[in-house]
Formats: structure tokens, sequence, C-alpha cells
């Protein structure tokens, strides 16, 4: 029999679920009259399921999985990460609509990391994906004028020679033992060799295992930050470390802080005994300690600010380049014919027995160019380009509120097949005028695309607009020389064919499987 407390409970069930129904009316009835009153039409998107949004159409090849939407969904639509909504462009015209057109309006950027900003001891100090204002134009113009100008560059012209011959004494002694190497891996500790001696090239002479030391604590903090965090796209759940990635985030960043520290104080003490040093000898640490101690500097940079622009050059200029590099050698390699044209380009200008291509040979090795720049079409540097909306705009008619996210695939616009012909084929000679091409080959030309992009927003291989790469110039120098290098001296036979990787994953369009290939000694460059 029931109780008087069984019917209290029901009673007062009943009168709370009847004002959890009132609530959820009246809400709905405030959205529904706010958007017809507004009249702001959203972009296409999915069906969405509850608390995970449209997680489950998304596979870890993020970049097809979205250029596969939108084949569906078309160029602009809008895909929920678990909480996160965030609208994805897939067509020249509307990258050209958000970089170029409305360029001032989605000029901050936002990180891709869900879930991990709480765990970033320097959150709050980044230039890469700092909010568009004073700091970020301030490092801009130092990037520019500086720490990456063309003479600082030409400067550090003789730490690329030397660590490239490194690199290719190094695929020499593999190739004497008859052993397989992971290409990757050798080209990733080639770039993280050449950034650290840019970066702190006299710390780097006084202790040689330094770089070592760096590549290992960054590459520890890039393993955690650029795993896709499953916690920080379901909203209040992102407080909630539940699989450890932060907190590992924090240890490493922090034994990184401390090295950089002792790194800094270093350069402080020999400033003090020295009193400065040679223009000609300044790397980048050089640059931003003397901007840190100026007084007189429009912009006042923290030790915090320093650490946190290192740790992003490490970040953008490692892997970045090293996975450049890997995707051409593994395009060459399944393209025989190809390979060949490229080495008889070398032969006719550089020659084949009596010295290695250099940097200054790469504008008379057009196919080189075109090669590199079919392969950046194809496995662009970072696939996926992240922007914030700052103000209320529309982009294709449709309303983009202040503080939307945007994410431009490169990926899919570089493959679309309005543009490009057999966009998903590795064709270099589509970059060559008709008459260099043996006739053209019914090939679509695009003799006229440089490094940069074009007007149209077809090609962004290192993006676009106010947030282009920086470091864009320095990435095409090593890439362009060293797989002339590697061309030019080796021969390439794959492991095990059946199991490379030419697909990319996640954000930054990384490979999962590491390139594993014999190289053979060709022309021995310890003898040139």
């Amino acid at each position: 029999m029931a109780t008087d407390i069984d019917h209290g409970f029901a009673y007062y069930c009943y009168l709370g679920s009847s004002w959890i129904a009132i609530i959820l009316v009246v809400q709905l009835f405030i959205k529904t009259c706010t958007s017809f009153c507004t009249k702001t039409r959203h972009p296409p998107s999915p069906p969405a399921l509850p608390i995970i949004g449209h997680l489950h159409l998304l596979s870890s090849r993020l970049p097809s999985s979205l250029k596969t939407l939108a084949s569906q969904y078309g160029p602009l639509m809008l895909i929920r990460f678990g909480s996160t909504p965030i609208f994805v462009v897939s067509d020249a015209k509307t990258a050209k609509e958000i970089l170029k057109i409305h360029d001032v309006d989605f000029a901050s950027k936002y990180t891709l990391a869900f879930g991990l900003s709480r765990f970033d001891v320097y959150d709050g100090y980044t230039f890469f994906n700092a909010e568009y204002g004073t700091y970020w134009r301030f490092m801009k113009k130092l990037c520019m004028t500086k720490l990456f100008a063309g003479t600082q560059l030409d400067r550090f012209i003789h730490i690329r020679e030397q660590e490239t011959l490194k690199l290719l004494k190094s695929l020499v002694e593999r190739s004497r033992e008859g052993k397989p190497c992971d290409l990757g891996e050798e080209l990733s500790v080639f770039s993280s060799n050449i950034i650290c001696r840019m970066a702190i090239g006299k710390r780097c002479m006084e202790n040689p295992n330094l770089p070592i030391d760096i590549r290992e604590v960054v590459g520890d903090i890039m393993k955690n930050a650029a795993k896709f965090s499953f916690n920080g796209v379901f909203g209040p759940l992102s407080r909630f470390d539940f699989l450890g990635k932060g907190k590992r985030l924090v240890s490493a960043t922090w034994k990184y802080d401390r090295l950089m520290e002792q790194l800094m104080k270093k350069y402080e003490e020999k400033v003090e005994l020295i009193n400065g040093g040679d223009e000609g000898e300044k790397d980048v640490m050089d640059i931003l300690m003397e901007t840190y101690k100026d007084t007189n500097s429009e912009l006042k940079l923290t030790r915090r600010h320093i650490k946190k622009f290192f740790l992003e050059m490490f970040f953008a200029g490692v892997e970045t380049i090293a996975t450049a590099m890997q995707s051409a050698i593994t395009e060459l390699i399944q393209n025989p014919t190809v390979f060949t044209k490229l080495r008889e380009e070398i032969h006719l200008n550089v020659g084949s027995d009596n010295r290695l291509v250099k940097e200054s040979d790469v504008p008379n090795l057009p196919f080189l160019q075109a090669v590199v720049k079919e392969t950046l079409r194809l496995s662009p540097i970072g696939t996926l380009r992240a922007r914030q909306c700052n103000v209320d705009t529309k982009i294709n008619g449709y309303g983009i509120k202040a503080g939307s996210r945007i994410l431009i695939n490169a990926y899919a616009i570089m493959r679309d097949s309005n543009t490009w012909d057999k966009p998903d084929e590795f064709m270099p000679e589509r970059f060559l005028s008709a008459k260099s091409t043996d006739g053209g080959n019914n090939i679509d030309q695009h003799p006229t695309l440089d490094f940069k992009g074009d007007q149209d927003f077809h090609y962004l291989p290192f993006g676009s607009g106010r947030r282009a790469c920086v470091g864009a110039s320095h990435g095409l120098v090593v890439t362009l020389s060293t797989i002339g290098m590697l061309v030019q001296c080796f021969d390439w036979e794959l492991k095990d064919a059946d199991k490379i990787d030419t697909k990319m994953t996640g954000y930054s369009g990384s490979r999962a499987l590491p390139l594993a290939c014999y190289p053979t000694t060709r022309f021995d460059p310890t003898k040139a």
C-alpha cells in the first residue's frame, strides 16, 4: 500500500519534471524567436549525436574525413567536435573570403589541442596561436625583419650545409652496412639539429648533447600535446584529466622550462662578460634576449614569451619539414619515372660525380621545384588551418558570430577536382610550362604558381594572409636542397612496399607509419 511519503515523492517528481519541461519549452521558444528575428542562416551540418556531436563521422585521417563530408554538405559546413562547433571550409572560393576579403575579421587563431590549454604552462604567451593584437603584430614584425629575414637565413647557410653532410654520411654508413633506415626519423633528427643550431647555436657548440636533450624533451611535449584530447571536446569534462595527458604535458613542459632557463642565464652571464657580440654571429636566442633586455622596445617580452616562442619554433620547424621531405621521397620512390627525370635534371645542371647540389643550384632546377610543389599540394604543411572570427560577419550568406572557430581544410582545397586534373595523382609536370613537359601530356598547367600560393587560393602550401607561415622561406630552402641531394646521392628501395603510408593523420598531416627503406649509395658525398 502506498504511503504518504510515496505520494509526496511522486508529487515532487511530477512538479520537478513539469518545471524542467517548462524551462526547456521556454528556452526553445526564445531560441526560435531569436533565430527568426535575426534571420541567421547556419551552414549545412550532418545529423549530430548527443554529447559526441559528429565525432562518430570522423576518423584519424581527419582531413580526408572532412573532405568526404564536404562533398555531401558543401564547402562551408558546421561540424561539432563533441560540444565544440567548428565551421569547416573546403573550397578555394570560401577560403578566399576568409583569408583575403575578411582577413582582419579572421586574423586570430585558436589551438586545436582540445582541452589541453588548461595544462599549458605557457598558456597566454603563444605567438603562433595568439589573438590578433599588439603582441602578435610585434612578434610578426620581429620574425620578418630579424629572426627569419633573408639576411639572417643567409648567415645560417653553413649550419644547413654541415647538418646536411652529417645526414648524408649517416645514410652512406647505412648503405655500407646494408641495413634499412627509418628515413622519417633520420630527417627528424636532421631538422631538429638545424633548428637547435639556428636557435641556440653557440650553446650547441659548447654542449654537443644539447640538441639531443632538447629534441627529447620537446618530443615528449609534442607527443602529449598533439594527441586528440578525448575529454577536451566535451566542454565541462575538460576540467578532468581522465587519461593523464595533462599531467604528463605539465611535467614535460616544466622539464623544458628548466632547460631553457639555464640557457637564458648563461646568455645573461656571457653578455655581462663580453658586453655583446658580433652581429654576424647572432642566433635567435641572441636576438630575443636583446629584445627582452631592451628598455626602449615597443613591447616588453617576458621570459615566458621567449620560452614559448622557442617551443613553438621547434614544433613548427622540426616535424613539418621532416614530414614534407619524407612525403617527397615517398612519392619519388613510388613514381620511378619522376625520380629518374629529376635525377637527369640534376645531372644536366649540377653533374653526377663532381659536387653536391647546393642551395644556389635550386633556381636552375625547375623540375625539383615542381616535385616539391606537387608534394606540398598533396601533403601540405598543416593540412588544417585554424582561424577565429573577431566580429559578427557573413560568409557565403551564412551568419558567423564573433568567437566562432573556423577550420580551413587545405587538404581538400588542393585536391579539388574542379581545379586540379587527377587531383589524387602525383604529377609534378602540372607546375611546369607546357613546352617543358614533353607536350604537356594533357595535364592541367599551373606554371605561374609559386610556393606562396595564388590569388584565387587554390594552392595553399604554407597558408595565406596575415597568419601565413613565418618560417616558410627556411622550410623551402632546407627541403629543396635536401631532396635534390637525396636523389643525387642514393637509390632507394622500400623495406615493406605493401606497408607504405601515403595518408595523413590528425591536424598536422603527419604519417602514421615510418618510412623504412634501404639507401644504396650512388654518389658518395664524402668524396665531393
